[in-house]
């Protein structure tokens, strides 16, 4: 099937998956119940579970397994977007075209629903995998908790806050975005090759693929910053000039932000050269990241 249509038949799997882990508000407690469903349903593009089935296509995973690595990642993804918006950390009130969790609901149910979501991620990748040995779904686990932590997203976030209003290097903006950013998108993938039969080295490349989609997705998000609109984006435009973030934008330029962009994508592609045919999906997600912007 063409791109598109593949993309489209993920992300309504995605959010199948996600519809049946969540639990229904119809069990207590039921506004927690509810507002988690409101943050997780609805909205994204989906790119960590896309990634994910990507990935595993390479190995000729199992579609099923696949479906439970990409909504864990993706569980995770929504729980850090949740407590990110809240007022002691971005202050944001439009996710998604519509109200921020803590805005419709309040702050401290929000604060809930992060942590719930968060716990919710590691039951469903618990879960028995078929075809997947205990000791790969330990590595599975401990990859995600790693990309999640102090060591991956949580840190990242972390140093986020802290270069407000600071004067960064490249590099330094680089070390942030490759734990805030990029270590969930790395999970997303590498979950995806463990869900096949993927080797060490193999690993070892994607890996590094995913480093550079991972760069490559946050110097899109920065220029989608700058130069998109509310309405484009689904939350609130101009958001990180505003409370003056380092981004790529501001301490290179849109005109080199761009340039590194391409240069990014360049070398996603080229670290999947060795995969032949069956990372198709990968280049072609590679190029979406891109492509949905400018």
């Amino acid at each position: 099937m063409d791109f598109p249509t593949w993309m489209s038949a993920i992300q309504q799997r995605a959010e199948s998956a996600l519809d049946a882990v969540l639990p229904a508000p119809t069990f207590a407690p039921a506004r927690l119940h509810d507002a988690m469903r409101y943050a997780t349903l609805g909205g994204g593009k989906r790119v960590r579970p896309l990634l994910c089935h990507a990935a595993g296509a390479v190995f000729k995973a199992d579609e099923k397994v696949l479906d439970t690595a990409g909504i864990a990642v993706e569980l995770i993804h929504a729980y850090s977007l949740v407590h990110d918006d809240l007022p002691c950390m971005d202050d944001d009130v439009l996710r998604r075209g519509k109200p921020t969790c803590h805005v419709e609901f309040d702050e401290a149910t929000a604060l809930l629903v992060g942590d719930a979501l968060q716990t919710l991620a590691f039951q469903t990748l618990s879960n028995h995998l078929p075809g997947i040995s205990p000791a790969r779904q330990l590595d599975m686990l401990h990859l995600l908790a790693t990309a999640s932590g102090s060591r991956g997203m949580a840190g990242g976030q972390a140093i986020d806050l802290a270069a407000v209003g600071q004067t960064l290097t490249v590099g330094e903006l680089e070390f942030m975005h490759i734990h805030k950013t990029g270590a969930l998108i790395r999970a997303a993938v590498l979950l995806g090759a463990h869900c096949g039969e993927a080797t060490p080295e193999q690993l070892e490349r994607l890996g590094h693929y995913a480093n550079r989609a991972g760069l490559l997705f946050q110097v899109v998000d920065d220029i989608l910053d700058a130069e998109a609109s509310t309405a484009t984006l689904g939350k609130t435009a101009g958001k990180d000039a505003a409370q003056n973030k380092p981004t790529y934008v501001n301490i290179l330029g849109a005109a080199e932000a761009k340039r590194m962009a391409a240069e990014l994508r360049q070398e996603a592609h080229d670290a999947l050269a060795g995969f032949g045919d069956a990372a198709e999906r990968l280049h072609q997600l590679t190029d979406f990241i891109v492509e949905r912007s400018f």
